[in-house]
């Protein structure tokens, strides 16, 4: 593993990066190259990069995991902003980042997504041609979930409320930041947030089994105005040619994976190959870390970018992993 600081002309700060070799990696030769994008809220060492991240480069991929503009050990003022445009537009800049690497081979590019992730990595691909091949694994509409669950249905509501925050803190006021998640699981017990999807988070996030410093689980409320207006999947009829591959646990929950799952897929009627994978009795946060959800999930996106993002380098390199 090699960790980077990408800093782009038109960036001000930077975005931190860990680059993931293959076995028997040798720098003069091009390999498929994957970037990973974390759920919200977490950050590179979780998910993306522990779980995925890992497993994909074990099986020939140069893997590009990076923490999101203003969170984690990335760059930028102030912390903790959740913006779904800075969010793709990160994704495009890794891949400024990526093709100037004399081993990553800029034809055969894909990106994967985690929870929130997987929304922002489909929404990339619509515009991001350099991107072969996506998948998403339980991803979500942030804006969908930000309309409805994280606004406790009140859209308006949030949107008058954070433009008072805002003014207040242009005047001098204190920042407002969020925590979106019971300190532990016996807090949210207590207070009886044993929903599934907000339990497991907490279980993941709140404790030994995920939790990590830059994965802070926090937003600042005064600039999330412009995630009630994104929509991850808009234009995907027209806009996403790629392949792309939607993996859903049917354990459902209230950030809504599955739904959204369901959705993109019935969506990208475009794509040139589109694979929606159901995996059953799985919910959303087994497919972030436990072994046979993720498992299952792994037996079908590998062979999925293989194909993808295969050529005679990848193939040789397949065929040495194996």
């Amino acid at each position: 593993m090699k960790s980077v600081h990408i800093q782009n002309p038109d960036m001000t700060w930077h975005i931190a990066a860990n680059i993931l070799f293959p076995p028997g990696f040798d720098e003069a030769q091009k390999y498929p190259t994957i970037v990973s994008v974390h759920p919200f809220g977490s950050c590179k060492e979780q998910t993306s990069g522990k779980v995925y991240g890992k497993a994909l480069a074990e099986q020939g991929f140069v893997i590009i995991v990076y923490d999101a503009s203003f969170q984690g050990e990335s760059g930028g003022s102030p912390r903790w902003i959740e913006d779904p445009t800075q969010r793709v537009e990160d994704v495009s800049r890794v891949i400024d980042y990526a093709v100037t690497l004399p081993y990553v081979d800029e034809h055969r590019i894909g990106v994967l997504g985690v929870c929130g992730g997987g929304g922002y990595a489909i929404n990339a691909t619509l515009t991001e041609k350099r991107i072969k091949a996506v998948v998403s694994i339980t991803g979500v509409n942030i804006g969908r979930l930000f309309r409805e669950g994280f606004s406790n249905y009140d859209p308006l509501g949030a949107l008058d409320a954070m433009a008072a925050q805002r003014t207040a803190e242009a005047r001098g006021g204190e920042l407002q930041v969020n925590e979106l998640l019971p300190a532990s699981p016996e807090v949210a017990r207590e207070n009886k947030l044993t929903e599934r999807d907000v339990f497991e988070a907490t279980d993941y996030y709140k404790t030994p089994r995920g939790q990590k410093p830059g994965g802070a689980t926090r937003m600042l409320f005064s600039h999330a105005q412009k995630t009630l207006a994104w929509d991850a999947f808009a234009f995907a009829e027209t806009l996403l040619t790629q392949p792309v591959m939607v993996v859903v646990g049917q354990k459902v929950g209230a950030f809504g994976a599955y739904r959204d799952g369901m959705e993109i897929h019935g969506r990208a009627t475009a794509s040139k190959d589109r694979q929606l994978v159901e995996l059953e009795d799985c919910s959303h946060y087994d497919l972030y870390d436990k072994t046979e959800p993720v498992g299952m999930a792994l037996e079908k996106l590998v062979p999925f970018f293989r194909k993808h993002l295969n050529g005679p380098v990848a193939a040789r390199q397949a065929e040495a992993a194996e």
